[in-house]
């Protein structure tokens, strides 16, 4: 049983609809502080764009039930956010590694570490993105439930170097979303996804 992504999944619906709700009752100091080749892959293929395009339409249909206040933000700005995050919780190494891993020998446990790391982090992003960030749970079980369920003929397939490489990459993306949420670097993180896949075999 999927428990790893479930409860990953939930954290990520809780903390986006705690920090939905809670995140006009808090002050804006609070909500502060708290691969190359890949890369021209990904923008060759315009992935980027795809998830921007994705973004956007998530934002709209969401936006037909729930008011989505974008907080001062532009368009552009609201949605370099949103693609932030959804790379953050959909497409972390953490997050495919512990779901292959789940899915390989039912070790759930990177994935509960992820959760109660998510959880937080939903809220804080939510606070200012709203409750759109609990709707990214739903590409994220679509993703993580289709590596959990292919894990069996995934996992087999890969050596200690490259789980390590894998990492490595992953850490990599992870460091790029860090400067775009904090503002360093607007690195084209959705583009670079396709290096943790193509840094395995090479």
């Amino acid at each position: 049983m999927p428990i790893g992504v479930i409860v990953n999944v939930i954290a990520v619906i809780v903390g986006g609809l705690l920090g939905g709700v809670l995140g006009r009752h808090l002050s804006v100091d609070f909500k502060t502080k708290l691969i190359v080749f890949g890369t021209a892959f990904g923008l060759a293929i315009h992935l980027g764009d795809r998830i921007n395009a994705g973004g956007r339409l998530m934002q709209k249909t969401i936006s037909r039930f729930v008011k989505v206040d974008m907080n001062g933000m532009s368009e552009k700005e609201f949605t370099d956010e949103l693609v932030t995050v959804i790379v953050l919780f959909c497409a972390s190494g953490t997050g495919i590694y512990g779901t292959i891993v789940s899915g390989m020998n039912g070790d759930h446990s990177i994935l509960l570490s992820k959760s109660i790391l998510d959880l937080p982090t939903a809220l804080i992003f939510a606070c200012t993105l709203g409750a759109v960030v609990a709707f990214i749970a739903v590409p994220q079980f679509i993703i993580f439930m289709l590596l959990f369920l292919l894990a069996g003929l995934i996992y087999p397939l890969t050596t200690p170097e490259m789980i390590n490489d894998f990492k490595a990459c992953g850490g990599v993306l992870l460091l790029a979303t860090g400067f775009r949420m904090i503002r360093v670097k607007m690195f084209p993180v959705a583009d670079m996804i396709p290096a943790m896949i193509i840094v395995m075999p090479a």
